[in-house]
């Protein structure tokens, strides 16, 4: 489509084209269709929505317009409504600012009028009418027309007397002075007072018209401005119908996909990407019907309301379906993570935590000047300045997994597997929630590093964890509480850098046992994507599918975490999963978000049918009860955002404690000193800890080379071969294969996993007797 050559405006002129309009980081800029008329600037996706939607109008009257470079400029109003545009050439940008500048100040001009005018009695009111209106301004154009007349046949009159005046002064000048002198000079006399009479016709014609126009113009001013609020009213009116109209279909068309006591996702819908400008219909642009990227595998309907009964018949249902006698199903009990609950209000803590850190001080530091050359390299092999991180240790924010331990609280006083895989699956959910604005990067832990985290009088847990590893780098965790539960896992990252996006893939498993039922729970961590990496600004997203399976009984959830997609009418950071047994018979499904909430809705009946999946196969149809809540976000602490986005248990993390290990996390100077705002001292110090490390590294590597190969001893390894590092990215193959460190941890062992069959690190013991003897003589000086 060719861009229609606009004429250089005129002041009043109506002034339409195309430009570009930023939209946001991910689109950039994007046509538009403007329209500037009565001092209004209002654009349109498309010329045909003229006449039906606009898109967002700003009051040049009080905007500020400034120019960019040869094609862009901008326009703001001062509060939130800020046009970034781009004229596709110089020339057209200039007729856009001289046509803006003009409108601007005849809009200024207009409502200077406006608010001088003390003439309240001639303001149109409430109860004229378009037609009183229309007739008053007839009969005053015909006055004003009637007074042009006039000022035209005094025009004519001054031109004609002029020109017999100009000749008689010819005359006079040509003619010897004589007898025909005063009869000349009479001559000039009389054309001289005839042309001051006319003049002063003309003169009073002009003022009588300039008084008619001041003493209506005001009253126009008002009347167009009563016209210009009732269009804008109208306009808003019309736009709100329209997201309404919009709304309700797609609660709609969700009513047959939706369980009853869901609200519509549209509307819930929390999540966002950032970009500037003003709050306009760039959020409806990302609304594609027509192309749904990927969708869930099966649909949820109300159950039969045969299902709804009192709660003796629900327990009847629960027995029919295989439930064991006695069992409280979810639909029973209220699931609710409400902190009003009982079960929130029985723990107190005993000691007072923290609340705040040092806000994180404004460092500017180009993140593309030093990755753009770490592009395909293991992320924990780039040299990264604190800049980039946030005060806390892999290790910590491995052990942030637990800030809803209470999920296993609950899980473990259920009495049906079934019921407990839910509270599990949401456990396993909620460890994502903590990274939505979490854009910082941990420090990488030193091998050797270890990280305590006892909580057993305010919460009826502990927790260690060890850096077991450092090529390819894993940590092992192991947390165990009075309550009834066991967590265990291994996590070793693979990350990757590809530019646009940074991902980060977990590699080992998570399990999870409960001492009553000794039910045995494994799962894995899906892939975390960083975006935005160049330009823009940083968000993460979580993407992925996670099988967490009970061992002992074969029960298995699948939980399915969809990529945030444009192209996508579902809720941002979706989350759905179906609870089965080992039959594969659905017993729960589950869906939310994994930074908000997730529910259950127990399944009452389950059938083929509705319409294909991506895959051409039918989804299932399952009939649910009521969906229940099974897990909220704790709102963040107020001031997060100047505290890296902690969590309120991130912000006690790093608090210093008494007698924990020397190789504490919470000992580590880099991270003390980040913590603290002396950004240059912790740079300083993080490289004093790396190279420490590595001395320490080729110091092992020449000891494990003397006790392997005799010979050899006193030699240094040729090109300094004990520095160099592994090549390849880490991988689920590298990672099961072996560590290299010729490290052997303290805390923990290597042993093969009895459920996976894979090795792993698991807790020898000791650690907490230690700490008891304050017996610290075997830990490794890494600090």
């Amino acid at each position: 489509m060719s861009e229609p050559k606009a004429p250089t405006p005129a002041p009043g002129d109506t002034y339409k084209g195309w430009l570009f309009k930023w939209t946001n980081y991910i689109k950039g800029y994007q046509r538009r269709w403007f329209v500037l008329s009565n001092g209004l600037l209002s654009y349109y996706r498309t010329q045909s929505e003229m006449g039906h939607t606009c898109r967002g109008t700003i009051n040049l009257a009080t905007a500020n317009i400034a120019v960019e470079d040869s094609c862009n400029f901008v326009i703001s109003n001062g509060g939130t409504q800020t046009y970034h545009l781009k004229a596709s050439s110089e020339v057209e940008r200039q007729r856009w600012i001289t046509a803006l500048e003009l409108a601007k100040a005849k809009a200024f001009r207009m409502q200077a009028e406006s608010d001088d005018s003390g003439d309240d009695s001639t303001s149109p009111s409430a109860s004229q009418g378009a037609g009183s209106r229309n007739s008053e301004v007839q009969s005053t154009l015909r006055t004003l027309g009637s007074k042009v007349e006039d000022l035209s046949t005094c025009n004519d009159l001054i031109a004609k007397h002029g020109s017999a005046l100009q000749r008689s002064l010819s005359e006079l000048e040509g003619i010897r002075l004589g007898g025909e002198t005063s009869e000349k000079i009479r001559q000039v006399t009389e054309r001289a007072t005839l042309f001051r009479i006319t003049s002063n016709a003309m003169i009073n014609a002009c003022r009588d018209f300039l008084a008619l126009a001041q003493a209506h113009s005001k009253r126009w001013q008002k009347a167009l401005q009563a016209e210009r609020e009732q269009r804008v009213r109208l306009e808003e009116t019309l736009e709100q119908l329209a997201k309404q109209h919009n709304h309700l279909e797609r609660a709609f068309r969700g009513a047959t996909v939706l369980p009853a006591s869901q609200s519509n996702p549209a509307i819930d819908s929390k999540g966002s990407v950032p970009g500037k400008g003003d709050v306009s219909d760039e959020d409806e642009e990302n609304e594609f019907f027509d192309a749904c990227e990927d969708v869930q595998e099966f649909i949820t309907v109300p159950a039969d309301p045969k299902y709804h009964r009192s709660g003796s018949n629900v327990s009847g249902i629960s027995s029919e379906l295989g439930m064991d006698d006695g069992t409280t199903s979810l639909d029973e009990q209220s699931l609710a993570s409400n902190p009003e609950s009982p079960q929130s209000q029985e723990v107190v803590p005993v000691r007072k935590r923290r609340t705040r850190i040092p806000d994180k001080p404004n460092y500017s530091l180009n993140l593309w000047s030093i990755m753009k050359n770490c592009i395909g390299k293991e992320l924990s092999k780039i040299p990264m300045p604190v800049n980039f991180n946030e005060p806390l240790s892999m290790l910590q924010r491995l052990s942030e997994d637990l800030e809803y331990y209470e999920l296993l609280d609950r899980g473990a006083k259920c009495q049906s597997s079934l019921e407990q895989m839910c509270y599990v699956a949401a456990f396993t959910v909620s460890s994502y929630s903590t990274t939505v604005h979490r854009t910082g990067k941990p420090f990488n832990p030193l091998l050797g590093e270890t990280f305590e985290l006892d909580r057993v009088q305010e919460s009826g847990y502990r927790s260690l964890c060890e850096q077991v590893s450092h090529h390819p780098p894993a940590a092992a965790h192991h947390a165990i509480s009075e309550r009834g539960w066991t967590l265990r896992q291994e996590i070793a990252l693979a990350s990757k850098f590809r530019g646009k996006y940074l991902s980060i893939m977990p590699l080992g498993s998570i399990h999870c046992v409960f001492e009553k039922s000794n039910n045995h729970y494994t799962w894995k961590k899906v892939t975390t994507t960083v975006h935005n990496i160049i330009v823009g600004k940083l968000w993460i997203d979580q993407s992925g599918e996670i099988d967490v399976v009970n061992h002992k009984t074969g029960d298995r959830c699948h939980l399915k975490f969809a990529p945030y997609s444009y192209f996508s009418r579902d809720v941002a950071r979706k989350v759905t999963g179906v609870v089965t047994d080992k039959d594969g018979k659905a017993h729960y499904v589950l869906s939310g978000t994994w930074d908000e909430k997730m529910e259950c809705s127990r399944v009452m009946e389950s059938s083929r049918g509705g319409e294909n999946g991506a895959d051409g196969r039918q989804k299932t149809v399952y009939q649910t009860l009521k969906a229940k809540e099974l897990w909220r976000k704790t709102p963040l602490p107020e001031g997060a955002e100047d505290m890296y986005y902690f969590s309120t248990l991130a912000l006690t993390l790093n608090e210093p404690e008494e007698g924990v290990a020397p190789t504490d996390s919470r000992r580590r100077p880099d991270q003390r000193l980040m913590e603290q705002g002396r950004w240059e001292e912790a740079n300083a110090e993080k490289q004093r800890l790396e190279e420490k490390q590595r001395t320490v590294r080729r110091e092992r590597d020449r000891e494990a080379n003397r006790s392997t190969n005799p010979a050899e001893e006193g030699k240094e390894p040729a090109n300094g071969a004990e520095e160099v590092e592994i090549a390849s990215e880490p991988s689920e193959t590298t990672y099961k294969s072996g560590h290299q460190d010729n490290y052997k941890p303290m805390w923990f062992e290597r042993q093969i996993d009895p459920m996976t069959g894979d090795p792993t690190h698991i807790y020898r013991g000791g650690y907490w007797e230690a700490k008891e003897q304050g017996n610290w003589d075997s830990c490794p000086d890494i600090f």
